[in-house]
């Protein structure tokens, strides 16, 4: 349980302790609670006092001033009219010498008060006999040892600690930098697959499509056949892909050290346009068409919520395009003051096509978007429709959780 003063600042702790020594021994001398009472004139126990508590405000600063100084009004006070306050804040001063006046001052006063302490306890036992010597020993040693003693050990146990908490941060920060390295390595795997897997497969796609067309101008089919329009979908699409797979992959490697590619544009809501033309014209064989309808302000959005918001339309209008039967599909944003609405009805044609590769792992994703940001999301079938709704908080909360 942490001691009360140890709020107070250092500076006011020692006006605090010299404040009180002074009143203490103040009201010790009214009382005339001190040796040779009667006798001892008022200001030679006095003075010893003033010093003592004067010196109490330099303990931490000036240590070596404090304990000279100090030793010699002690000894005054000694011949003067031993007074307990003089003592107890001389006993501090010893205390704080070693405390805050680092190893050397420590010998030093290891030194000083054994020998003191011998040599008082010699002159009691040859002035007073063995019981004297041992009293001597016993009080001597509780005001020149004791003190030094205390402060050594404290000092020794802040310096254990000081280590400890060097040690327990170089931890930390080796735990960190592996966390950071196995982060660098992890991105760099990932580009790899991607690199590898994705990207291969892209070009692949890419290379098949242009050469495709190659086919179709030399067979001189017209611009308008359903074939040719489809190829070219299918080109400009893997093409738009790998470029974007591409940057994706630049973006792992480069910033595994903690550096953005500035290079790299995130999507958002101001593509949708293009989205829908793509959809449009792959889902002109397959009997779908996609209308548009925004309400209100659009505004500018933070960069998550704007990429958030492109990925959940763009997987909504794959998957329509995947699964829905022939019909209008609907794609509806509402920007309001504080969130953004989006809505996706495609006409419903149950179960089929629910089999395909990847099915579902849309819906996931575009749901963890929704909850990484602080919004809700929803889909499913209602009224002959397959309907998304989600809910994306415009700022706030949402930029900073993204």
């Amino acid at each position: 349980m942490p001691l009360p003063f140890r709020a107070i600042p250092p500076r006011r702790l020692d006006r605090l302790i010299a404040l009180c020594g002074l009143l203490g021994g103040v009201v010790l001398i009214v009382f005339k609670v001190y040796d040779r009472a009667d006798t001892a004139p008022l200001w030679a126990v006095l003075l010893p006092l003033v010093v003592m508590a004067a010196l109490e405000l330099v303990r931490r600063t000036r240590p070596v001033l404090a304990v000279t100084v100090g030793g010699l009004a002690f000894a005054g006070s000694l011949f003067a009219g031993s007074l307990l306050a003089t003592m107890i804040m001389y006993t501090d001063l010893l205390y704080a010498a070693v405390l805050y006046g680092g190893p050397r001052m420590s010998r030093v006063l290891h030194l000083s008060g054994g020998a003191t302490v011998l040599v008082l306890s010699l002159l009691a036992w040859y002035a007073g006999g063995t019981s004297a010597g041992l009293l001597i020993v016993v009080v001597s040693s509780l005001v020149f040892l004791a003190p030094v003693w205390t402060g050594d050990l404290v000092r020794r146990h802040r310096q254990e600690a000081e280590s400890e908490r060097l040690r327990a941060e170089q931890t930390a920060l080796l735990s960190e930098m592996d966390r950071r390295e196995a982060v660098v390595a992890e991105r760099a795997r990932m580009a790899r697959e991607l690199h590898d897997v994705v990207a291969n497969h892209l070009s692949a796609i890419a290379i098949h499509a242009t050469g495709a067309q190659s086919v179709a101008r030399r067979r001189r089919l017209p611009e308008d056949d359903p074939l040719v329009e489809v190829l070219a979908v299918i080109r400009e699409n893997s093409v738009q892909g790998l470029a974007e797979m591409r940057r994706m992959i630049g973006l792992l490697r480069d910033s595994g050290g903690g550096e953005v590619d500035e290079s790299y544009a995130a999507p958002d809501l101001a593509a949708v346009d293009a989205l829908l033309a793509k959809a449009r014209a792959a889902g002109r064989d397959v009997g779908l068409d996609f209308e548009l309808d925004e309400r209100g302000e659009r505004g500018e959005l933070p960069v998550p919520v704007g990429l958030a918001a492109y990925r959940i339309v763009q997987e909504s209008l794959t998957n329509a395009l995947k699964h829905a039967g022939p019909g209008l599909v609907s794609l509806r944003l509402e920007f309001g003051p504080e969130e953004l609405r989006i809505s996706v009805d495609s006409p419903y044609r149950g179960e089929q096509g629910r089999g395909l590769p990847g099915a579902r792992a849309g819906l996931v994703g575009m749901a963890e978007r929704a909850g990484l940001l602080g919004g809700s999301f929803e889909a499913g079938p209602e009224d002959g429709y397959w309907s998304v709704r989600a809910v994306l908080p415009r700022a706030g909360e949402s930029e900073g959780r993204a």
